[in-house]
């Protein structure tokens, strides 16, 4: 779908921009009059992180005039396998700052404009009406559908992509000329069925892949050329090297695209994705001990079944002693009920605390009314046990 320039050309370049730009001006389809369009931009990033990084580097690089940046989080030696826009120098510095300085070594003719702070309902509507554009680098599904819903009020496009271990998707939404978000997937995942890259992992590199195709979108939405993933899914498989495509149509019911849409103001993005479900919520209200609880009891020689619901790999890297290897998927397909003693307390723990919960639901369910979990997951008791210990 080919679309109009998203915004208004600049009055001129300078010269030293037209020596910096200069292999874009000699491309037709882009030229001094999109290149001007691009000066002109103003384009926000939600997020330093994963996509974030390439994202804000290469429309630093292309020349968007203004640059915007959602970011309340601290840089993290665990972010540098793929955060790129970070170096080891910028382990605990603000990640807003730390992307303006890098935005800035690449190109000094860019505006950039901080947001450190998380976004909320309360705070989207007044950052997002300062852009043209959005691009969504976000990691969890809260955030994806207020970016999404914020979007359609203010009729503002956005480019949104996704990452997971080997796997990514790209598209642009813009209701006013297709689907939103929502059109796509109109309720979210149940909570923990879909793990985030923290617990599941991603390939460093697939950020790259993901935000490189982030930034084409949003250049050819913003100077008006080619024919922008509008109506369109882009799918990507690193391990096959294959990119394949899926048609979105306009959802004539969506909750807040549609016609008789239901959502037309901003909601509870927690509540409504559910971080951790109701019956996980219940089960672990009076059922949650601490890292510290664990030790007393490891070190009295209670009689305890301590039982990891984390992956293979998770348990590679760092877990508590004692325990035992039962992934969340056996607890949720049923296949681990019949192999837990029926003589021992069972503790459960994950990374955090949030998958433990889920399965202890599942126990409390099929009668292990004395089971527990780890609140803070090996996390915690890495934190307040055995600090020598990594984690990730």
């Amino acid at each position: 779908m080919s679309l109009p320039p998203l915004v208004e050309p600049a009055s001129e370049l300078t010269v030293d921009e037209v020596r910096r730009y200069s292999r874009h001006l000699i491309i037709p389809d882009v030229g001094m009059d999109g290149q001007k369009r691009l000066k002109n931009a103003k384009v926000l990033c939600v997020g330093a992180g994963g996509l974030g990084s390439p994202a804000l580097m290469y429309l630093a690089a292309a020349g968007v005039g203004t640059l915007g940046i959602v970011e309340f989080d601290e840089v993290d030696e665990s972010n540098l396998q793929r955060q790129i826009i970070h170096s080891q120098a910028d382990i605990g510095r603000s990640k807003a700052a730390s992307a303006k300085d890098s935005v800035l070594g690449i190109n000094p003719y860019v505006n950039v404009i901080l947001h450190e702070e998380r976004l909320e309902a309360e705070n989207v509507m007044d950052i997002f009406s300062q852009y043209d554009l959005i691009v969504d680098g976000t990691d969890n599904f809260a955030t994806r559908y207020l970016v999404n819903d914020a979007c359609v009020l203010l009729n503002k496009p956005y480019v949104w992509g996704s990452i997971y271990r080997f796997d990514g998707q790209a598209s642009v939404f813009w209701s006013e000329h297709g689907p939103c978000y929502r059109c796509l997937y109109p309720e979210p995942p149940p909570p923990g069925m879909v793990p985030s890259c923290a617990e599941g992992g991603v390939l460093g590199v697939l950020c790259a892949s993901i935000g490189s195709i982030q930034v084409t979108e949003a250049i050819k939405v913003l100077a008006g050329v080619g024919d922008p993933l509008v109506g369109r899914l882009m799918i990507y498989d690193a391990l096959e090297m294959q990119y394949r495509q899926v048609k979105v149509r306009k959802d004539p019911d969506c909750a807040v695209c549609g016609p008789n849409a239901t959502v037309t103001e901003l909601i509870d993005y927690e509540a409504f994705c559910g971080v951790v479900s109701d019956e996980a919520q219940e089960a672990a209200l009076g059922s949650t001990i601490t890292p510290k609880q664990l030790k007393e009891w490891i070190d009295a020689d209670e009689k305890i079944e301590i039982i990891d619901v984390r992956e293979q790999n998770e348990w590679e890297i760092v877990s508590i002693p004692g325990a035992k290897l039962i992934p969340k998927n056996e607890f949720l397909m049923g296949t681990a009920l019949e192999s837990l003693p029926q003589d021992k307390k069972i503790v459960l723990h994950c990374k955090t605390g949030v998958r433990s919960a889920e399965v202890l639901a599942v126990l409390k369910s099929a009668g292990f009314s004395d089971a527990v979990h780890v609140g803070g997951g090996v996390i915690g008791w890495v934190n307040q046990i055995e600090p020598e210990k990594p984690v990730y």
